[in-house]
């Protein structure tokens, strides 16, 4: 029998109905997505086992969950003041920003934005560090501070082990980079080298943080209730305000009394690299691992970020036409086989189709493939992309959900930032209502939250130094 609470679940996480001219044809089409659209069953599984790995990690014990002790022990309070720097690396491009802050606020910002080549990234750290300390001198010279001591905050968007707020140990890297004598080293010594090489600026490193810190303390300026932070674009990962007395993760020299709590680093992109999620796993999520850069890891990405989105549903769509499903009357171009093909912003603008009721996104998708579709083909592409879409969404739902549970406060504000949540036109609105499904004794609120890892990388600097200047 299902309970009340559990038939209205069962009942939101319903996908729209796929509408055919053909009975049999619909009927193996949604047989062969089934397994994608989630049970009310398979989704408190999910919630349990999350809840599970968070237990581990945050206890040290083996899990798939970093949950990552960021030392960044509390949140802005109105005094921070002052210039700041922030180096946001995570990608091909990274930038530089100088902000000003008054009264724990960005006033002013000066950003400038750098690339770095594919040498650089696949080639010795030493290389690598030295062009980002060039690149910081470049930039601090430009500004006419050369002679200024300067706090620089390093968002390092890569999972890494901390030890303090100014120690970031590289675990492993991703996207594309692969720099393998930087691994299991401090990156924050590495630039502080860097810098100390060149000799030319009086920058000072005191602080690492990645994306996700940074949303969240970036969002705590926007609303104080803002106690989880979450990065929704070509990566996911979340982070989140924990108990201090809950972590077993502290360094043993350390001054004071231990803080009242702590901003953990899920590094939840590897929920199920262990195995745990293995329930959920399609023919279709297994083809796409199979494609990924990295086979066998960062699971839970694959199935909710932006650059495996678009993927997964190629992957679908390839099949249904291999199986005589789908284009019956024409075969798609050759790069409709090839992976990487249909990227996650075409997804969400067919998905604006369906918001619309209209079908000229998805034609246009489709032509990119030589394809004329007909008004089945049509239907069928974008129930495609609402279930694959929807999963996602309904994924990411049920960790916050979990995370709200264990935060435990009246209110609680989720800051979200990324492509994905930001240009796909169903995702928050299907977060809302799963969240408040699935945790609903909690008072939450989404608000999105504008280059967290540039200006929040300036704030944790501040709240570092204050935390300095209160110790000495």
């Amino acid at each position: 029998m299902v309970v009340p609470a559990e038939h209205a679940l069962h009942e939101a996480i319903q996908v729209s109905p796929l509408k055919l001219s053909n009975d049999v044809r619909r009927q193996k089409i949604e047989n062969r997505l089934a397994r994608m659209r989630l049970s009310a069953t398979t989704v408190r599984k999910i919630q349990d086992v999350f809840v599970s790995e968070m237990n581990k990690g945050i206890h040290q014990e083996p899990s798939s969950l970093q949950m990552e002790n960021t030392y960044v022990p509390e949140l802005v309070d109105g005094t921070e003041a002052g210039r700041f720097l922030a180096l946001d690396l995570g990608g091909t491009n990274f930038r530089i920003l100088l902000l000003e802050l008054k009264n724990g606020r960005v006033v002013r910002e000066n950003v400038k934005n750098y690339h770095i080549g594919s040498e650089l990234r696949v080639g010795t750290g030493l290389r690598l560090f030295d062009y980002l300390a060039e690149c910081l001198s470049d930039f601090v010279i430009n500004q006419g501070l050369q002679d200024v001591e300067v706090p620089l905050g390093f968002t390092f968007s890569f999972p890494m082990v901390q030890h303090s707020l100014d120690v970031g140990i590289l675990v492993t890297w991703t996207k594309s980079f692969n720099c393998p004598d930087v691994v299991n080293k401090d990156a924050v010594q590495l630039l502080r080298d860097a810098l100390a090489r060149r000799g030319d600026t009086k920058v000072k490193v005191i602080a690492v943080l990645n994306d996700t810190t940074g949303t969240l303390v970036q969002g705590a300026t926007l609303d104080p209730d803002t106690a989880i932070g979450l990065i929704l674009g070509t990566g996911s990962n979340a982070c989140y305000l924990e108990r201090a007395d809950r972590v077993e993760h502290w360094e043993p020299e350390r001054h004071g009394e231990r803080e009242a709590s702590v901003v953990i680093d899920i590094e939840w992109g590897a929920f199920g690299d262990n195995g745990v999620l293995d329930f959920i796993k399609t023919e279709f999520d297994r083809e796409n691992d199979a494609n990924s850069l990295l086979v066998n890891s960062f699971t839970f990405e694959k199935y909710i970020s932006g650059k495996y989105l678009g993927e997964i549903v190629r992957i679908v769509l390839t099949k249904l036409t291999k199986e005589g499903l789908l284009f019956l009357e024409k075969d798609p171009g050759r790069s409709f086989f090839t992976s990487g093909t249909l990227t996650s912003d075409l997804v969400s603008y067919i998905e604006q189709d369906t918001v619309d009721g209209s079908t000229d996104n998805t034609k246009e998708v489709l032509a990119k493939y030589d394809i004329v579709p007909t008004d089945d083909d049509i239907n069928i592409v974008q129930y495609v992309c609402e279930v694959v879409s929807n999963r996602a969404a309904l994924l990411v739902s049920i960790c916050l959900a979990a995370l709200l549970e264990r935060i435990d406060k009246e209110n609680v504000t989720i800051a979200v930032d990324g492509s994905l949540y930001k240009h796909h036109p169903r995702f928050e609105t299907w977060m809302k209502q799963y969240i408040a499904l699935l945790a609903p004794s909690r008072k939450f609120k989404l608000i999105h939250v504008e280059d967290g890892s540039g200006k929040g990388a300036a704030l944790v600097t501040a709240i570092a130094q204050r935390i300095q200047k209160r110790l000495t």
